[in-house]
């Protein structure tokens, strides 16, 4: 791929998406609902584009995990093989998706993220409150973990809704601690899939690390908003994210619809 040339506006374009996407994945998830749309508005292939979406939200979610992880919201030791099944999941995704087209997951994962939606904005169990877990750690990283970390390798929008709803269905845990063991597996993932991408040659790193300067300062505003807020904050967010990524790859799918309605693509 030939050399792409990157102005100081550019730059300062790409700077401030990481920013806000950082912010708001470390909310709710769904930052590269912001990200990617960007990285391809550069010219990036779109392999390319999810390889270096890959490295610039790996920023993100070490920053957001590491301030979850000194406020006590998270124990690595606890949640070690829930982390390496991620991680598994996350890298035969990253192979796979190298090889097999996404485009069936792209009409398939709109409906998922409205369920999602609707479950976090009617559920009474979302809230901050602790509940009984309805299966083990070890099933549900066997599960959840390896599962997500698979989608979100070979696919991934909307992977931070799917292991929040996951930790709070059946884990029981609140919104907060949730949103917080979900950036730890999201960072598991984003790396798993960083290495095996840059192993292929995929990621763009004067992009992504542009990106990536501002994902540090985003991500830590996100996870400060977080504990201030509570679900307060989360719960709203996810509802919107959820709405907003399938409405995303709804008209992705059907782009006559688009051009009947006027809006960019």
């Amino acid at each position: 791929m030939p050399e792409l040339q990157l102005s100081l506006d550019i730059l300062t374009l790409l700077f401030i998406t990481g920013l806000v996407a950082g912010m708001v994945d470390a909310i709710a998830g769904g930052g590269g609902l912001i990200a990617l749309p960007v990285l391809l508005a550069t010219g990036l292939p779109p392999i390319q584009a999810l390889a270096t979406n890959k490295l610039q939200g790996s920023f993100g979610t070490f920053s957001s995990s590491l301030y979850f992880i000194h406020n006590g919201l998270v124990s690595l030791k606890e949640i070690r093989f829930m982390v390496g099944c991620t991680f598994v999941g996350s890298a035969l995704g990253t192979l796979t998706v190298q090889n097999i087209s996404t485009d069936y997951l792209a009409s398939i994962i709109p409906l998922l993220m409205i369920a999602i939606a609707l479950y976090f904005l009617l559920s009474p169990r979302i809230s901050d409150e602790q509940h009984p877990a309805r299966i083990s750690s070890l099933l549900f990283s066997l599960s959840i973990g390896f599962g997500i970390g698979f989608y979100d390798g070979f696919f991934g929008p909307g992977a931070g809704s799917f292991f929040a709803i996951g930790f709070v269905s059946l884990l029981g845990y609140g919104l907060t601690k949730a949103t917080a063991h979900t950036k730890i597996l999201n960072l598991t993932s984003n790396i798993a899939s960083l290495c095996f991408f840059a192993i292929s040659g995929y990621v763009v790193w004067s992009i992504g690390l542009t990106m990536g300067i501002g994902q540090l300062i985003g991500a830590r505003i996100g996870a400060r908003l977080v504990l201030r807020r509570g679900a307060n904050l989360v719960r709203p967010m996810i509802v919107i994210v959820s709405i907003l990524i399938s409405i995303k790859l709804f008209l992705s799918n059907h782009p006559e619809l688009l051009q009947w309605s006027g809006l960019p693509g």
